[in-house]
C-alpha cells in the first residue's frame, strides 16, 4: 500500500526552514543593494564595487560544498550556530563601519552635512573582512539547511519537504528585497546602512532560534572529506562535456546577475531616486514561482536541452526590453519608461529561468557517473561562481563607461551627455545571451552525434 504524504515533519525540519527564511531575508535585503552600498556609502567607484561584489557572490556559490563536508564532521547544530554567529557579525560590521569612520567621509550637502563614502580613505577596505564573515557563514547555511531537509525527510515526503524549503527561500527573498524601498525613502542613502542592521537582526534571530529549538536525532554523517571533494572537482573539471555546458549556461546567468549588478544603479541614475529597483527585482521570483511547475510539466516529454534552448533564446529578448526604456519618452502606467521596461525585462528573465534551471540540474545529474550524482551536483553551480564573478566585473566597467555616477560631474547636463547611450550596456548582454543560445544548439548536436557514434561502436 502506497504511503500518503503528510505535512508532519520533525521539529529540526521546521526550525531549519524557519531560519532559512530569516537568512534569505537578510541576504537579499543586502544583496539587491550591495553595489549601491559599496559606491554610495563606502565610496568605491563602479569598477571597484563590481570587483568586490563579484568576488563576494562568486565565493558564496563555490564554498558551500566544502563547508558542507566540515559541517558533517562537527554536526549541523554547531554549524548553524557558527554560521549565524558569523553572519550577524558580518552584517553588523557593514552597518558599523560607516559610522565608525564617519569623520573620514563627511561632506557638505546643501544645508546639512552627510556621510558620502570613504573614497579618499583606506578605511573603506574595512568592509572586506566583514564580507568575508558573511561569505563563510553563508557557505555553511547553504549546505546545512539543505542537508537538514534531506536528513529529516524520507523517500515518501522528500518532494514535499523540498517544496516547503523553496517556498521559504522565496518568502525570505521577497521580504528582504521589499524592506529596501521604505528604508531608502525614509532615510535616503543612509537607509542603505540600516539594511545591514536589518540583516544582522534577522541572522541574530536565526541564531537564537537555533540555540533554543534546533535539535536533531539524525547524526549520521553522509558527507565527503575535503580530499574526496577536491578529487571530485578534478573529475568534473576534466569532463569536457560538463565544462562546456557550464560555460554555456554561464552566459545565461551573466545576464541574470545584472538584476543585482547593473539594474539598481542603472534605474536610479536614469529614472531617479524615487524608483524602486528592489521591488522590480521581486518580479523575478514571482514569475518563476507562478510558471516553473506549468512549464516543466508542459515540456516534460521534451529533452532537457530543448527546454533549456527555449529559455536561452528568451534571454536576449529580455535584455532588449531593458535597453528599450532609455529610448522612450513619457510615462508608462505612471512609471518612468526605464523602470517600466526594466520590469518587463526582469519578467522575461524569470520566464527564461523557469525553462532552464530545473532541466539544467536534471541534465547535469545524468552526465555524472553512476552513483556519484549527488557529488557531481555539488559542483553544478560552478556556472554561478563564474557568472557572478564575470557578470559583476563586466557591470562595473560598463556602468563606468555608459552610465557613470552623476556625482562625478559638475552639472546635470554634463552627466546627461555622458549617459545618453546608457542603454548600450544591455546590448552587450544581448550579444552574450545570443552567443550562449546558439552555442547550446551546437552543443546539443555535437553531443547527440558523439552518443550515436558510441552506440554504433558498441
Amino acid at each position: 500500500m502506497e504511503k500518503k504524504e503528510t505535512w508532519k515533519f520533525p521539529r529540526a525540519f521546521w526550525v531549519a526552514n524557519t531560519v532559512e527564511l530569516f537568512e534569505r531575508a537578510a541576504y537579499y535585503g543586502l544583496f539587491i543593494a550591495i553595489t549601491l552600498y559599496l559606491s554610495s556609502i563606502i565610496g568605491f567607484n563602479d569598477i571597484e564595487a563590481g570587483v568586490i561584489a563579484g568576488v563576494f557572490s562568486a565565493l558564496l556559490y563555490f564554498l558551500p560544498t566544502f563547508a558542507g563536508a566540515y559541517a558533517d564532521k562537527i554536526g549541523f547544530r554547531k554549524s548553524l550556530m557558527l554560521a549565524f554567529g558569523l553572519l550577524t557579525l558580518g552584517y553588523a560590521g557593514l552597518g558599523v563601519i560607516p559610522s565608525f569612520f564617519e569623520s573620514a567621509g563627511l561632506v557638505e550637502y546643501g544645508d546639512k552635512t552627510i556621510f558620502h563614502g570613504l573614497n579618499t580613505s583606506g578605511y573603506r577596505y574595512a568592509v572586506v573582512p566583514a564580507m568575508v564573515l558573511i561569505i563563510v557563514g553563508g557557505s555553511f547555511i547553504k549546505s546545512v539547511i539543505t542537508g537538514t531537509v534531506a536528513k529529516e525527510t524520507s523517500a515518501d515526503n522528500r518532494a514535499r519537504g523540498f517544496s516547503i524549503f523553496y517556498t521559504m527561500v522565496n518568502i525570505g527573498a521577497f521580504t528582504g528585497k521589499t524592506i529596501v524601498k521604505p528604508l531608502r525613502v525614509s532615510m535616503g542613502n543612509e537607509g542603505l546602512i540600516w539594511i545591514s542592521y536589518f540583516s544582522a537582526a534577522m541572522t541574530l534571530l536565526g541564531l537564537i532560534v537555533v540555540f533554543l529549538m534546533y535539535k536533531s536525532t539524525k547524526h549520521s554523517g553522509e558527507g565527503k572529506s575535503i580530499r574526496e571533494l577536491l578529487q571530485a572537482l578534478g573529475r568534473v573539471l576534466s569532463n569536457v562535456r560538463l565544462i562546456v555546458l557550464i560555460l554555456i549556461i554561464t552566459g545565461f546567468w551573466m545576464v541574470q546577475t545584472q538584476m543585482y549588478a547593473t539594474m539598481p544603479k542603472y534605474v536610479i541614475r536614469l529614472a531617479g531616486e524615487a524608483s524602486s529597483p528592489s521591488w522590480y527585482a521581486n518580479v523575478n521570483p514571482l514569475v518563476v514561482f507562478t510558471t516553473v511547475a506549468f512549464i516543466t510539466q508542459m515540456f516534460r516529454k521534451r529533452t532537457a536541452l530543448f527546454s533549456m534552448t527555449v529559455g536561452m533564446f528568451i534571454m536576449p529578448i529580455s535584455a532588449l526590453f531593458m535597453a528599450a526604456g532609455n529610448l522612450m519618452t513619457g510615462e508608462i502606467l505612471t512609471m518612468h519608461p526605464v523602470a517600466f521596461m526594466m520590469v518587463i525585462g526582469i519578467a522575461f528573465q524569470g520566464l527564461a529561468e523557469s525553462f532552464i534551471s530545473p532541466r539544467y540540474l536534471e541534465y547535469f545529474s545524468l552526465q555524472a557517473p553512476k552513483g556519484e550524482e549527488g557529488l557531481y551536483l555539488g559542483f553544478s553551480h560552478l556556472h554561478s561562481f563564474l557568472s557572478y564573478l564575470l557578470g559583476f566585473l563586466m557591470s562595473g566597467f560598463l556602468l563606468d563607461k555608459y552610465c557613470p555616477d552623476p556625482l562625478l560631474f559638475s552639472t546635470h547636463d554634463e552627466w546627461a551627455a555622458a549617459a545618453q547611450n546608457a542603454h548600450y550596456i544591455w546590448y552587450y548582454f544581448v550579444g552574450i545571451a545570443m552567443i550562449s543560445a546558439v552555442a547550446l544548439i551546437v552543443y546539443g548536436q555535437v553531443v547527440k552525434r558523439i552518443d550515436q557514434a558510441k552506440q554504433i561502436a558498441h
